[in-house]
């Protein structure tokens, strides 16, 4: 599979993993509640771990684990809500986390720059098809009138 990140295409080695399944070695993301509730199991196998927040879960939520997580992907289950550009920019200003924010699902070519302008810096859109106007989306504008994560 292939993301764009750092604002390029290239290949993707992470695996979500729903709550019904049996966790595995690699790196994998997992739902916020799997991570709450199995994150000594989580922590203690081999591969790097992220989490998957959807717009009615709290980046709160995730603060003590920050340390211990190399992804966040910000799952983007219909285009109208807009709650997890939120989540990006509390991660990134008031919890200081450095990683990899990657936003997935349905989101819009349309609204990668204001995803970048607030601290996604990778991208798997819904439909991988759409990766090259999603590349292009990141340079929508040439000036900015507002600071930035970026």
């Amino acid at each position: 599979m292939q993301i764009i990140k750092d604002n390029q295409i290239t290949d993707d080695t992470w695996e979500y993993v729903p709550d019904d399944t049996d966790l595995r070695n690699g790196d994998i993301t997992v739902s916020l509640n799997h991570l709450k509730e199995n994150n000594k199991a989580l922590f203690d196998r081999n591969g790097k771990l992220g989490v998957r927040l959807t717009p009615s879960d709290s980046a709160t939520a995730i603060a003590e684990f920050l340390p211990n997580l190399s992804l966040i992907e910000l799952y983007f289950p219909e285009l109208a809500d807009g709650r997890l550009f939120s989540h990006a920019w509390l991660l990134r200003n008031r919890y200081g986390y450095k990683g990899e924010i990657r936003a997935c699902g349905h989101f819009l070519p349309d609204q990668v720059f204001y995803l970048s302008r607030v601290g996604v810096n990778s991208f798997y859109p819904e439909n991988t098809e759409d990766l090259s106007s999603t590349l292009v989306g990141l340079k929508d504008f040439s000036v900015n009138y507002q600071p930035s994560v970026n």
